[in-house]
């Protein structure tokens, strides 16, 4: 991961805060067990139990060491002043209608916190990319796979 300020949202932070959480309790607890647990066993089935727990234990620390590093970088996005700008900027909470008169909602998020099926988009994705300092009544193309899409920015909050 690179040295640059990871952008989060207040509540983005918290998810992140209480993900590590969970991670360093629960989860490095449950991980340590399995290991004994396979430890435990006979020698037939130590070696396939004891390498997922390894594994498991390997993709938790990585996690772990992943997000205190986000934690480290973190810049909280000032959503209230996002909130009150007339551009579309980090932050932001943005509707679109698409040409087929299908209206979305996003919010404007840095890239560790993007969801897209839950409404929040990357400012460095091709739809946040477009959007971003844009106004309400702007239109804007944004190059999917699927070709070309155009859309018009209803509000901005």
């Amino acid at each position: 991961m690179s040295e640059e300020p990871v952008l989060l949202t207040k509540a983005g932070l918290e998810r992140l805060e209480t993900e590590l959480n969970e991670l360093r309790t629960v989860r490095r607890a449950e991980v340590a067990a399995a290991i004994r647990e396979a430890q435990e066993l006979g020698t037939a089935q130590i070696d396939g139990q004891y390498e997922e727990a390894k594994n498991q234990q390997a993709f938790l620390e990585g996690r772990i060491r992943e997000i205190e590093k986000m934690l480290e970088l973190a810049q909280v996005i000032d959503e209230e002043a996002a909130h009150h700008s007339k551009e579309v900027r980090v932050g932001s909470t943005v509707t679109v209608k698409m040409d087929d008169t299908r209206k979305h909602t996003y919010q404007v998020v840095g890239p560790a916190e993007a969801a897209p099926l839950e409404g929040r988009i990357s400012h460095e994705s091709p739809v946040g990319r477009a959007l971003l300092g844009k106004k309400r009544g702007d239109k804007v193309q944004v190059n999917a796979p699927s070709g070309v899409v155009e859309m018009t920015i209803v509000s901005v909050s």
